[in-house]
């Protein structure tokens, strides 16, 4: 380039790449912001708009920090030991991502992949393990996450396989499929073997441990789940708010309700197993469920919720509300909304302590 063009305004192509170089590097680093060390617990919430994850401080709700996410994060899950948080990117059952964040430094570490499994949505920690559902293999897995490697899977034969609840012995596992409008249930236990065609087992056919599936039939677009404390019921709730009891020992719908909430949602035990909540992404209603009677004790509106998680420590509740662009803050002895943290799009929440 010659000096007379660089004097009128161009700049030279070295320093052009120089620049695109280091907007490359820029786009490249995580996006936290902190100016203190991270506090002993935290409250995480996803925002999908922003593909970010917003670390918090559970008492003021003060943004300390955000982790960037991948392109449809949805669902999110604590270690044990609140040092890291995974994120799941189903993308309508086509992606196949968890995005996994430090949270004491608050750094995005490089993504699993579940390839080929497609579609990870809900997510559970048990037994040193991170299980999921994976919605486009009609699915749920099981991951080493210190190998980053599937160390089992088991399919459902049902559509949108969405979300999960395991055990915390490990032994059962529990899956909405939204698209089929049922509930997986899985448990393993001893299994007798297969009587061949001589009508004689061979020698040495011993009973073995194998995993049982069970599909209960609930209602078109069952998904939100939850299980009781006691872990004897499972409850799932369908759009049209009817709710489903499922006695897990008997593996069977024992009882079905309307809870009265239009395009329902999304449904959490209380920490005490006595209530049940359920929203509305719909009509941003929320009903509180007497989980003995069958009951509805209280409806009160908040905002479009697309997801509950409860906080016994501190005796309340957070309800994302994903279309209206808060997370409500909801007092467990009170029933009242107490406060509402701004977030675009949020989704899945969750309380980390380290």
């Amino acid at each position: 380039m010659s000096s007379a063009l660089a004097g009128q305004g161009q700049m030279p192509r070295w320093r052009r790449l120089l620049r695109r170089v280091a907007a490359l590097l820029f786009a490249c680093l995580p996006s936290l912001t902190m100016g203190a060390p991270l506090p002993p617990q935290l409250l995480l919430v996803i925002s999908k708009t922003d593909h970010a994850l917003q670390l918090r401080d559970p008492v003021s709700f003060a943004l300390l920090g955000t982790a960037p996410l991948g392109p449809d994060p949805h669902e999110i899950q604590v270690s044990p030991d609140g040092r890291t948080a995974y994120v799941s990117n189903p993308g309508y059952g086509a992606f196949h991502r968890i995005d996994v964040i430090d949270l004491e430094s608050g750094q995005a570490k490089t993504p699993i992949d579940t390839a080929p499994l497609l579609g990870p949505h809900g997510l559970a920690f048990i037994k040193n393990r991170l299980w999921f559902t994976v919605q486009g293999s009609k699915a749920i897995a099981r991951l080493d996450p210190q190998k980053r490697a599937i160390d089992w899977v088991m399919g459902t034969g049902q559509d949108t396989t969405h979300l999960l609840h395991v055990a915390p012995d490990g032994q059962r596992a529990y899956a909405a499929n939204s698209g089929s409008g049922s509930i997986s249930l899985f448990e393993r236990r001893l299994v007798q073997p297969a009587i061949p065609p001589t009508g004689v087992l061979p020698a040495g056919a011993r009973p073995r441990l194998d995993w049982v599936h069970t599909i209960v039939p609930t209602g078109p677009g069952t998904e939100g789940i939850d299980v009781s404390p006691d872990e004897r019921e499972l409850w799932t709730v369908a759009p049209d708010g009817t709710v489903y009891v499922i006695d897990l020992d008997a593996h069977r719908v024992v009882a079905t309700f309307a809870s009265g909430l239009e395009g329902a949602h999304r449904l959490a035990f209380t920490p005490d197993g006595r209530q049940v909540w359920v929203v509305s992404v719909k009509t941003g209603e929320l009903a509180v469920i007497d989980a003995t009677t069958h009951t509805v004790v209280k409806r009160f509106q908040t905002g479009r919720a697309a997801g509950i998680r409860m906080d016994p420590r501190r005796n309340r509740a957070f309800v994302s509300c994903t279309p209206d662009g808060f997370v409500a803050v909801i007092d467990l002895s009170t029933l009242r909304e107490t406060a509402r943290i701004a977030v675009a799009r949020p989704d899945g929440v969750a309380l980390a302590t380290h």
